[in-house]
């Protein structure tokens, strides 16, 4: 009978060892994962954080840009108007249907030459504000490419 209850114990035993191997296992796993899990939220917050600086930095360029190319047509319309008041007081001076033509003709040309000229400087000056506004969002999809590239290896 005693051989049979020392049976017992070593079987109670070996379960009980059992059960704590077990559950200690479970507890490492679990650790390892709550770990991983925490990297995982702390690489994301930064990742995103970097993604609104970005943003912000974009909407600052943006900002200014649009401010410079606001003052500049602000300007243009300046000298614009300008040049067409001094025109209609030339007109005024006319002596002959010739010279009115010709005045007419010379202020539509420079009028014309003026806008296209205005027109590409504007052109270029918003397709360099685009790629600057573009900039600081296109670097963040290159981290965002190096980040997939490093957790699928």
């Amino acid at each position: 009978m005693a051989t049979q209850k020392n049976q017992a114990n070593d079987t109670v035993n070996a379960a009980a060892e059992r059960v704590q191997a077990v559950f200690g296992d479970v507890t490492e796993r679990t650790k390892g994962a709550v770990e991983k899990s925490t990297k995982l939220v702390e690489e994301l917050t930064e990742f995103t954080k970097g993604n609104v600086e970005a943003i912000v930095a974009s909407s600052k360029v943006a900002a200014k840009g649009v401010e410079t190319l606001g003052q500049q047509g602000a300007d243009y319309g300046r000298r614009s108007f300008e040049e067409a008041s001094a025109a209609i007081k030339s007109f005024a001076e006319v002596k002959s249907a010739t010279d009115f033509f010709k005045l007419q003709n010379d202020f539509v040309r420079s009028a014309f030459d003026s806008w296209v000229a205005e027109s590409s400087k504007t052109s270029e000056a918003v397709l360099k504000l685009a790629g600057e506004v573009a900039e600081p969002i296109t670097s963040r999809y290159a981290v965002a490419a190096e980040r997939v590239k490093s957790v699928a290896l």
